[in-house]
């Protein structure tokens, strides 16, 4: 007798639909040091989805990092590309906190989408969080029974209870 998995027909697997990954690691992942405040701040700019941030890497070798500020009326500031510190996110990325996307390739210069990386870094110390109380579900609404009409009945009289003696 064959088993089920005999008698099932072959399945072929299509690899044409399937794309490469747009994140590739840089580097590989190391033991996370703790961030200063200018390698935080610059984490927390990329790390935002509504920050696109890219590097561009000139044909000299010149790397640059930087981002679309949209203007902020209420500033008065923004409106155009800021350029992030080159040597805090060469240290991102050399930490693994970074990675690149794909390569978009002009004649002087290669343009690449920078991400936060998908694992985070280890903390240096587990950070005290305080227990959160379980809670219990809460009981259901008490339904009343409808009449045949589709209209809820009238609620019963309260029971009286009655003390009664026992015969011994």
């Amino acid at each position: 007798m064959l088993s089920v998995l005999d008698q099932a027909p072959p399945v072929a697997v299509s690899t044409e639909f399937r794309r490469p990954p747009a994140r590739i690691r840089t580097t590989p992942r190391r033991a996370a040091a703790p961030l200063d405040a200018a390698g935080a701040e610059v984490l927390r700019t990329i790390a935002n989805s509504r920050t696109p941030v890219f590097i561009t890497v000139h044909a000299n070798g010149r790397r640059r990092y930087g981002y679309w500020r949209p203007y902020d009326s209420r500033t008065g500031k923004g409106g155009c590309y800021m350029a992030l510190p080159t040597e805090v996110c060469d240290r991102l990325e050399s930490a693994g906190r970074i990675t690149f996307g794909d390569p978009l390739v002009d004649p002087a210069k290669t343009t690449y989408r920078v991400w936060a990386a998908d694992t985070p870094a280890e903390p240096a110390h587990a950070a005290a969080r305080p227990a959160r109380p379980t809670r219990t579900p809460a009981a259901a609404p008490v339904r009343r029974p409808m009449t045949s009409v589709g209209r809820p009945t009238a609620p019963a009289a309260p029971v009286r209870t009655v003390a009664q003696r026992v015969a011994a």
